[in-house]
């Protein structure tokens, strides 16, 4: 039987200085530090300045072994963590990573230490495959799952199932496990902590019959995340309930709250959450405010130079409409954001309404809409009036007295800023007269519309040259997706004196699209364009975000 041979680290320096991924002199630095037992040999050398995740990708293949860089969110982590004991895991430093009915696939760093292998297949009754991974992650995720997986089962013991589990009992608050349980606290840390470094927008908090589910949308998508046990979800969401400040005993109606909390990184954090009653309980969604978005120039939010002088053209203005339109979730807010804190300086006075307040930025003056004592956009805006300011930020036009009052605040000498759900630019025109607005007011206060999309981002580690364009590829960086990050696309009308003859009581969108077309709009298809042949993003992403058929 071959002896475990646990890796040397005098016996790796010579290697990795032949292949190039060290020099000779942090070989004889490394050699010539005492010895530590504590640390993998990869990590001694990693400390001197290599990548890890190289160090290990090059050991896999000198020891012929798959690579595999190991991404919580592949891992079932309530499948996997069962296993094998935790203390067994730590022992071996090794880690279970996918199941099957024939193969258990294990992470190790050390690729020839095979002593544990035997027993664990003999357990199992399953063969082992075997794959090399980092061996800082391996560490980090062997605390963090049988952490997790520990409270997840201490939450559930504390509660008596009963024999005829069925909906009538799910809100009977008695077999709830205490929401300021450690157990429960722990699970709510690991999952803010979590979404935070897989750079979550949204969390999804779900009861289902079986098992709850929780979901992270990642670069616009939903990523399935953990399952728990009924009873753990419902205890889950009333920890959150009870930080956001909400009602925990109410469950039959749906609310709204918000938490602060603080990234990994110690930037401050801005969480919305809003619960709705379900079949099976209540279901949370946590929506993530990214602080870096206040922080962020118009370069990165994606407007090209011209783009930007135009916006900059009209926000510069002393008074009159801007409108910012576009699906839910297309970085409206975040462009408005973006605009406002340039504008928002020691000599100007801006007041923002919204529903809710979307982040919280010392430089504005912010009011939040509370419609159970009737303070709407429009009496907000009235009262905002009073209040001598010079630019007015009205978080969204949805019905005529809003639109009413945003007219009247700039016929009145104010710069108004507000959003609009329309499909692209000339559109916030129909839509303002379907609102009951009269088309010379319009055409009195209307500076400039700008409709957004957000496009995802090509990765840059993998994506792949086509020509001209590039396609997504897929690597570990990306989780295999081809895209990380997103970008905004921008469509910006300005409506100048060439536009204005063209807003009549029955205007013709699309001969309005058609002129501002004619004197430089870039529609937004055309500007999605723009980013493929920059080698950005793809032509497919571009057709799936963007309207078409014109």
């Amino acid at each position: 039987m071959a002896v475990d041979q646990r890796l040397e680290l005098h016996a790796l320096l010579p290697a990795l200085v032949e292949a190039g991924l060290i020099t000779p002199d942090i070989a004889r630095r490394v050699s010539a530090l005492p010895a530590d037992s504590t640390l993998h040999p990869l990590e001694c050398i990693a400390a001197h300045g290599p990548c890890l995740e190289t160090l290990t990708q090059w050991l896999a293949r000198h020891a012929g072994q798959p690579y595999l860089r190991i991404d919580p969110l592949n891992i079932d982590v309530a499948a996997v963590v069962p296993l094998m004991s935790h203390g067994f895991a730590q022992r071996h430093g090794i880690l279970a990573i996918a199941v099957d009915t024939h193969t258990l696939t294990v992470a190790s760093a050390q690729p020839h230490v095979t002593g544990w292998e035997a027993g664990l297949a003999q357990v199992l009754k399953r063969s082992i495959k075997r794959v090399v991974a980092n061996p800082q992650a391996i560490q980090r995720c062997i605390g963090e799952f049988y952490r997790l997986a520990k409270s997840v089962s201490g939450a559930d013991q504390k509660v008596p199932v009963p024999g005829n589990f069925d909906l009538l009992n799910l809100g009977a608050s008695d077999q709830e496990p205490d929401a300021n349980d450690a157990h429960i606290v722990n699970i709510v840390d690991w999952l803010l902590q979590y979404a935070f470094a897989q750079r979550a927008s949204d969390i999804h908090i779900e009861p289902c019959r079986e098992q709850g589910r929780v979901r992270f949308r990642i670069d616009g998508l939903l990523h399935d995340v953990y399952q728990f046990p009924p009873q753990v979800t419902m205890a889950v969401v009333s920890r959150l309930k009870s930080l956001g400040r909400m009602n925990v005993a109410e469950k039959r109606k749906p609310q709204d709250g918000r938490v602060k909390t603080k990234s990994p990184a110690g930037a401050e954090v801005e969480l919305r959450l809003s619960t709705l009653p379900t079949a099976f309980g209540e279901k949370l969604v946590m929506r993530i405010f990214d602080p870096q978005v206040l922080l962020k120039d118009f370069d990165q939010l994606g407007l090209s130079s011209e783009d930007q002088q135009r916006w900059h053209a009209m926000t510069r203005q002393a008074n009159g409409i801007i409108l910012v339109t576009g699906p839910t979730g297309s970085g409206k807010t975040s462009t408005l954001y973006t605009t406002l804190k340039q504008l928002a300086t020691r000599e100007i006075n801006l007041c923002t309404v919204e529903d809710p307040i979307e982040m919280v930025e010392p430089a504005f003056n912010q009011m939040q809409v509370q419609h159970n004592i009737d303070l709407t956009f429009a009496s907000g805006i009235r009262a905002l009036l009073r209040q001598d300011p010079d630019i007015i930020m009205i978080g969204e036009i949805r019905d005529q007295e809003t639109a009413e009052m945003a007219i009247q605040a700039a016929l009145t000498g104010h710069l108004v800023l507000s959003t609009l759900h329309t499909n692209d630019a000339p559109s916030a025109i129909s839509r303002l007269q379907e609102l009951g607005i009269a088309h010379y007011l319009i055409k009195a206060t209307l500076l400039g519309v700008m409709a957004q999309r957000l496009v995802r981002v090509l990765c840059p580690h993998c994506k792949q040259a086509a020509g001209e364009v590039y396609e997504a590829g897929g690597c570990t960086e990306c989780r295999n997706s081809g895209y990380r990050g997103r970008a905004g696309v921008y469509e910006i009308m300005v409506l100048d004196d060439t536009l204005k003859p063209l807003i009549t009581a029955g205007t013709d969108v699309q001969a309005l699209r058609q002129a501002a077309i004619a004197h430089g709009m870039c529609d937004l298809r055309m500007a999605g364009m723009g980013k493929v042949n920059a080698g950005l993003t793809t032509l497919a992403e571009v057709l799936r975000v963007t309207p078409g058929g014109r």
